[in-house]
């Protein structure tokens, strides 16, 4: 009796050889690895899923204190709290996915190497996983928010609270590109894993996460460096996120779509690189 086989594993060879729709295929092994990660983040600790907010809310405090207080540096009309937490949240998801993604060759190596599945599943899964963390937190802006409304009715909310999943979805492309390219990169240069958490945190002073880039007075960001600094994607995302809920700061567009195509040129490379890459990575890592 002759014997069909769903899958025939062959040897990639294009650069272009994606196979995406065979990503499709293994979903339910995505969403399994969405639920290992949730649980193994937090597995063993006191507080648990607590963790979630318990990190936002400190450096949020750090920053209200060193940035808003001593610095100057946060707007004014609004609380200074709410203001950096809406800007915290967005870069602990993002800074999240990509050291995270960004080891996905290395930490899983072990697993990768006894049984055969699409490995873009995992970055995949570690940006889905990291959604979670980012409701709850979420959750909590929204409660200061409207404590906020209650008592000093500082905050101006609009309609462009709407656009919210289409910036947290441009979000995790642009993690996920940026993180699988370093991924690819680390099998072979073991030394960008080390430079990974300290290019984050560069990235987050060049975005307006610890200060309101409007306000700034004699510091405020202009000329072609205005243009230089809005060519990172996550300022015109912080930007129109505090807008829409803060009612703070102006939305640039052409910045905004301008960053919406480095989002997906790095998603595109990043997507080619990791492919080509994970043909030979037990080789090398």
């Amino acid at each position: 009796m002759e014997e069909k086989f769903q899958t025939t594993i062959v040897p990639k060879t294009g650069w272009f050889d994606l196979k995406l729709k065979e990503v499709f295929a293994y979903r339910d092994l995505i969403f399994l690895f969405v639920k290992r990660n949730f649980v193994s983040k937090y597995k063993q600790t006191i507080l648990g899923p607590a963790w979630a907010v318990i990190q936002p809310l400190l450096t949020t405090v750090v920053f209200t204190l060193v940035f808003g207080n001593i610095a100057g540096l946060a707007p004014d009309g609004v609380p200074s709290f709410v203001f950096y937490l809406s800007g915290t949240i967005l870069w602990t998801y993002f800074s999240n996915c990509l050291t995270t993604t960004a080891n996905t060759f290395v930490a899983n190596s072990a697993t990768m190497g006894k049984v055969y599945f699409p490995r873009l599943v995992m970055p995949i899964s570690t940006v889905i996983s990291e959604l979670i963390s980012l409701a709850i937190q979420y959750a909590f802006l929204l409660i200061f928010m409207a404590y906020y409304l209650i008592t000093e009715d500082s905050l101006a909310p609009n309609w462009f609270v709407l656009m919210t999943p289409l910036l947290v979805i441009q979000l995790a492309l642009l993690s996920l590109g940026c993180g699988i390219i370093i991924s690819a990169l680390t099998t072979k240069y073991r030394d960008l894993a080390m430079l990974v958490g300290f290019g984050t945190q560069l990235w987050m002073y060049a975005s307006p996460i610890a200060y309101d880039m409007f306000s700034m007075g004699a510091f405020a960001i202009g000329g072609k460096w205005h243009t230089l600094y809005m060519c990172n994607p996550v300022t015109s995302i912080v930007n129109v996120f505090r807008y829409g809920y803060l009612g703070i700061g102006t939305i640039e567009w052409n910045y905004y779509f301008i960053g919406w195509v480095t989002t997906l040129v790095f998603l595109f490379l990043g997507i080619i690189l990791f492919s080509r890459v994970e043909k030979t990575f037990m080789d090398t890592v």
